[in-house]
């Protein structure tokens, strides 16, 4: 939750580069972020893995007018439609990104390789086929900002109650990745999003970082196993209203479309 899914990303600038928002080169500059290379294979029509450009233009030409994201779990099949085997392969990827008008569905596998501090990270997306229906679990934005404001209330009473201080060095690095991405101009979104959005996938980091922190730190009362189990257990229904509001917030240019609001 502390860092932006490339799901995301690509959903994102994928959905800008629809528009007519911004430029190819732009958008595949965005997605790739400080990556160093970004693919996708299993694309119809090509034989080996092409870059986003390429796959983007194929996408749409296919009938693409939108992109979705799905951030599953375990138990949790959040933002996906079927079939079992896209299901399978964006659970364990823990993201994915869907098409909106075309039955593709796009999952990443990450490849890093080099020293610590000089890591060289390649993502392949692969192209598979998608059930065209709802996605699973997804609110509207309105209903995600009102469930986040209320999950926030419960994250921070819940940290109080088990004496998580969020005082320890990776506490305060937590707080302060927050802070710098917040200050960044609120860059999470592509141009076209409402600001709504962009509001709601902020509290949404929020609430993940409040998480994280809980999930982290070794500071406060509860450092027993039994404790730690029962942290995690208070705080697991907030970390998924986090990740439902992250998809609403993605997906809202595509719903609003739907629903004929843009």
């Amino acid at each position: 939750m502390l860092s932006e899914p490339r799901a995301g990303r690509l959903a994102a600038w994928g959905n800008a580069l629809f528009a007519g928002l911004v430029s190819p080169d732009d958008a595949v500059l965005a997605v790739v972020g400080e990556d160093a290379v970004h693919r996708v294979a299993g694309l119809p029509g090509e034989s080996a893995p092409v870059g986003l450009t390429l796959a983007l233009g194929r996408l749409r030409a296919l009938g693409a007018t939108g992109l979705r994201v799905a951030l599953p779990a375990p138990g949790h099949p959040l933002g996906l439609s079927g079939p079992p085997e896209f299901n399978a392969r964006a659970l364990e990827a823990e993201e994915a990104v869907v098409c909106h008008g075309a039955a593709f569905g796009l999952v990443p596998e990450v490849h890093e390789a080099g020293p610590e501090g000089d890591v060289h990270v390649e993502v392949v997306w692969h192209c598979l086929a998608v059930r065209e229906a709802p996605p699973a679990d997804v609110p509207s934005l309105g209903e995600a900002e009102r469930e986040l404001a209320e999950a926030l209330r419960e994250a921070t009473e819940v940290l109080t109650r088990l004496d998580v201080a969020g005082s320890g060095p990776v506490a305060r690095a937590a707080v302060d990745a927050y802070r710098a991405r917040a200050e960044a101009g609120r860059g999470m979104l592509a141009p076209g999003y409402p600001p709504r959005a962009v509001r709601v996938l902020e509290l949404a980091q929020r609430v993940g970082t409040l998480i994280a922190l809980a999930g982290a730190s070794g500071h406060g009362g509860a450092v027993s196993a039994s404790e730690m189990a029962a942290r995690g257990e208070a705080l697991r229904p907030v970390e998924r209203t986090a990740r439902r509001a992250q998809v609403a917030a993605y997906n809202s240019v595509v719903e609003e479309r739907e629903r004929g609001v843009r």
